[in-house]
């Protein structure tokens, strides 16, 4: 595509954002007012269907499908990571690129405070995960701390026990039955009370958001230490 005309597709996106973000602010009550219409909307429709926490009502039920369109798009971009990794690290390998990662030299303060972190961090995210359902949070904040916690291992310098513990088929394996079940259940509380619908609905959303970032990491990881060699020239390209 010539740049003009990558300026002018830019140009077009940009006024069409701008106009509705424009439309979207002038309609909004005044600051500081005691008009609230939506607060008042969103906590009247929790208490009409039950749900335990106003959160949970508006991510769950009142923009459930633009809580499933967000679940999708994380989905969308793990998958466009892993598929276009993988070529990139094939390509890589033909050339005679090698993976170095064995364990850093890291001081032994820094390896057991990762180490003791890892299990201390994992429990977190699956408290949050499994409260999500009664007070503010969840799936997609536990899911983070899940998917991130499990990386402690690599600021560790244990790279290879991080292999050990993320097995990526696995995880691709996971995060595709999770996202299956979230927009299963999502479909199926559509007209209905998602009341009781809220801990199976975070719990999908939790396991499917920590699979994505697993994922995500662990490709850019391999790409990072990805080391090209040049055989027969002794020319090594260390990763920064």
């Amino acid at each position: 595509m010539r740049p003009r005309i990558r300026v002018l597709v830019f140009a077009g996106g940009a006024a069409g954002t701008a106009a509705l973000f424009t439309a979207g602010t002038l309609g909004l009550p005044a600051f500081g007012g005691t008009l609230h219409p939506y607060a008042d909307r969103a906590v009247h429709q929790a208490v009409r269907r039950g749900t335990p926490n106003v959160v949970s009502s508006v991510n769950f039920d009142q923009r459930a499908f633009d809580t499933l369109g967000e679940e999708l798009i994380l989905l969308s971009a793990a998958i466009a990571a892993v598929a276009l990794l993988r070529v990139v690290r094939s390509e890589d390998e033909r050339d005679g690129a090698t993976l170095r990662h064995g364990p850093a030299e890291v001081s032994d303060a820094l390896r057991i405070v990762g180490h003791l972190l890892l299990p201390l961090t994992l429990l977190i995210g699956v408290y949050i995960v499994a409260h999500g359902a009664q007070s503010p949070g969840g799936g997609f904040q536990g899911g983070v701390i899940l998917g991130t916690a499990i990386h402690l291992l690599y600021l560790a310098g244990d790279y290879p026990a991080l292999q050990r513990l993320r097995p990526i088929p696995v995880f691709e394996s996971a995060e595709a039955v999770a996202a299956a079940a979230f927009v299963l259940l999502v479909l199926a509380a559509a007209g209905a009370s998602p009341a009781r619908r809220v801990p199976a609905l975070n719990t999908a959303v939790g396991i499917e958001v920590g699979c994505a970032l697993v994922l995500l990491l662990g490709k850019f990881f391999e790409q990072a230490l990805l080391v090209r060699e040049h055989h027969g020239t002794g020319d090594h390209r260390e990763p920064a």
